[in-house]
This record gives structure tokens, sequence and C-alpha cells, in this order.
């Protein structure tokens, strides 16, 4: 899939866009598959030996025959695929679950490989069922991971594209449903998309979600469900997964449409699509400058005016997390948008760090991240395709004495936590005797 967007030609394959992003805590967007998870694992079912125990379970601790511990978990994943297609809606949400655990927590491109067609056949009965869309749309999503950008993944993802538009686009759907199919075609298409025309055509249904809640023609935007504000945020969020690849003709013409249209998002009751559209516009913003040094928004006072009241919100009827987060991630908005500089984070996992210093980065760590949850470090120490997003260069390989040699003791940990405990007292002490003379 092209991954530049230089000029306007297509991006070339195997590049993608390497400009970075402050990475704030993210959006989310609302969805309720922990309600589906447990739900899945509290049935009974016709596989209790299969259900009995997570995929988490059975990839805890340190094992010492790692070779014994790969096979036992790929036969527990024949199990799991062999439920699909079981008679029982509850088996099947099951080893859905068990799955998405599974290939959250786990690289498996050799045995996923295997058995694509299976699972490509068993995804799409499951997407055509009301009952288990939600998670077979997640572990379709895991699936383009796992597989990365050559032509099984691009097999895979255009035998299943239809349904997840379908379903997507189908207003009768759960919201759940459509929500995760949402974030499955942004990722889906980021990872494994044949050319520019798929880019296309799921940038224009991604935007078509959204922009239902956004008024053309200057009048009050239209009042939407609050049913329907995850699904808003995760369409929101995958059109701006997308726009990381999009070449410079296509991005010109989106910013002439979208920008002034996005800041109505910005009234939404909902925090979680307020931020959404907040570091959407942020990218936005950091595009434009890439095509365009000395690039001018028309109504920028107005949008710094409505970007600084949202940094310095202390509504009392707003949960005392989510002002934090929001005054956290518009703070970094506003300052970016006004002229300055991404602020920079850094990610520590293992032995190497990641830095996330662009709009753009950000808005593709935080795609990952949703997906993979905490198997996130593991997916960038090992996954090509991570590493390749993110330019880490090859995956390192560490014997047992090097790991041994960096790991830190707990008395060590014990005497920075006391040390850096120490300093911040002090300079709290400071700030105080400050205030004091000041009084």
């Amino acid at each position: 899939m092209p991954r530049t967007r230089k000029g306007n030609a297509p991006p070339k394959s195997g590049q993608r866009r390497g400009g970075g992003a402050r990475c704030s805590t993210q959006a989310h967007s609302g969805s309720s598959e922990d309600e589906a998870a447990s739900e899945a694992r509290s049935t009974t079912s016709e596989c209790p030996s299969l259900l009995s125990t997570t995929a988490e379970d059975s990839l805890g601790g340190d094992a010492v025959d790692e070779q014994g511990q790969q096979e036992d978990l790929e036969e527990k994943l024949k199990e799991y695929v062999d439920c699909l297609t079981n008679k029982s809606a509850k088996t099947r949400q099951g080893a859905l679950e068990s799955l998405r655990l599974a290939l959250a927590s786990r690289l498996l491109p050799d045995f996923l490989l295997e058995r694509r067609l299976t699972l490509a056949d068993a995804l799409e009965k499951c997407l055509k069922k009301g009952e288990e869309q939600a998670l077979a749309a997640a572990v379709l999503g895991l699936l383009c991971v796992q597989l990365g950008p050559g032509p099984k993944g691009e097999e895979l993802f255009r035998t299943l594209q239809p349904l997840l538009v379908s379903v997507l686009s189908d207003s009768t759907a759960s919201p759940t449903a459509r929500l995760h199919c949402a974030s499955t075609l942004g990722l889906g298409c980021y990872v494994a998309a044949a050319d520019i025309q798929d880019l296309v055509s799921c940038l224009a249904c991604l935007e078509g979600v959204f922009s239902q809640s956004c008024s053309t023609d200057g009048s009050t935007a239209p009042v939407v469900s609050a049913s329907l504000h995850g699904l808003l945020c995760a369409a929101l969020q995958a059109w701006g997964l997308l726009l990381t690849l999009c070449p410079s003709t296509h991005i010109s013409h989106i910013l002439d449409r979208q920008l002034p249209q996005l800041p109505q998002l910005l009234s939404s009751e909902n925090v979680n699509l307020r931020i959404a559209a907040g570091e959407t516009i942020a990218l936005l913003f950091e595009l434009a400058r890439d095509l365009e040094e000395e690039f001018v928004y028309e109504d920028m006072e107005a949008l710094c005016g409505t970007l600084r009241t949202l940094a310095t919100d202390s509504n009392k009827y707003r949960a005392k997390a989510d002002r934090r987060r929001q005054r956290s991630t518009f703070r970094a908005v506003l300052h970016f948008v006004e002229g300055g500089e991404c602020e920079e984070e850094m990610i520590r996992f293992g032995l190497e760090m990641l830095y996330v210093d662009s709009w753009a980065r950000h808005r593709i760590y935080a795609a990952f991240k949703d997906v993979l949850g905490s198997g996130m470090h593991h997916h960038l120490q090992n996954n090509e395709l991570l590493r390749d997003i993110f330019g880490l260069g090859p995956v390192l390989v560490l014997d047992a004495t090097t790991l041994k040699a960096y790991k830190v003791s707990r008395f060590e940990k014990h005497l920075y936590n006391a040390a850096a405990f120490k300093a911040r007292t002090k300079a709290r002490s400071r700030v105080r005797d400050k205030r004091a003379d000041i009084l």
C-alpha cells in the first residue's frame, strides 16, 4: 500500500508517513467490548474446556520451555478457530473473544497464514450475525496487524471490506458493531489496502459517518443521539489515521471541505468526541503546514477562542478526570495551532524507546494501541509491521544474559523512587514558601 504523501503521485509502497505527534491521552471511542467480553466469558458453552481458560492465562509467566508453550497456545487457538462455526452463539462469541486476546498478546503470523481462508470464511459469517459483529470486526483488525501489508493481508482485507462498509452504513445495526467496523476499516485500509482507490473510498465512507453531526450551510448542527457518540468518535479517529497516507492532491480538497466543519464537534456533549475532534484539527493543521509553510486559516480567531475555552474548562458538572484529560489535550492543540511545536513524548518498551513527536505519529500510535491494548509493547518489539511504521529497525535478538544485565533490581527501584520522592517534596516546599512570602 502506498505510504508517503509527497507530491501529486500516490505514496510509494513500503514507506509510511514518519511525522510525529504528542501522545496525549487519546479520546477513547467509548466501546462496550469489555462488556461483550465479560458476557462471553461468563456464559457456559459446548466447549467448556476451551473457554474456561482465556488466552491471557495461557500466555502468562516466564515459561521454562518456550517452544512447548507456543505449541500449547497453537493447540488452544485451533480449538478457538473450530468453535467459530459452532451452532451456539455464546460459544462463537467466547471463541472470538479468546482469539482477540491471543492475537493482541502474541505474534502468530505463521499459524494465521495457514488458516487465513478458514478464518476469513468464519469471520464473514460472524459479520453477518448481529450478536458477534463487534467481536468479529475486532478480530479482523488484529488479523490485518498480524498478516501485514503483503498479498495475503491484502486478500483478506479486500474479501471482508464490503461487509465492514455494509455494517458501518447500516443504521439498524448496533452502535457497538458499527463502531468496531469503523475502527477496523481504517486500520485495515492503513495496513493492507492495495491502491489509492481503496484509500479514497474508505475515507469517503468514514467521512460520511461523522459528517452527519456537522452542518454544511452554517446552520445549527443536527442533534445526534448519545448512543452514536462512540461511533462518531471511532469514525473520526479512523479517518484521521488514513489522512496520514493521503497524497497532497487529496489533502488540499479535504482541508477545504472539513476544516470549516470540524470545529462544530468541539461543542459536543461527549468529552471523547471533543478530544477526537481537537486532535484531528491539529492533524489537519500539521498536514496543511506540510503543504504550505505559511498556511493561514480564515477563521483562526474564533477557532483559537474555542480551543482556549476548552483548555481552561472548569465546569463542575463535568467529571474531574474528563476535565483534566480535556484541558491537557486542548492545551497542546492550542499551542500547536497558534504556531508552536508538538510536545514530544518518549515511550519505553523493553530496552528501546519510541519518540512520538507529531500529530500524525500520535494518531498512528493511538490507533494501534486501541487494537492491541496491553500487547502494544510486545508488538513494538517483535512485529515487523509496527517496527517499519515507526522506524525502529530490525527486531532485536537478545539473549538471557543481556536481558539480565539491563534488569533493574527491586532494591535499586526502591532507591530511585525514594530519591524522586525526596526531590519532589523539596520542590513543593519551595513553592509553598514562595506563596507564603507573597501573601
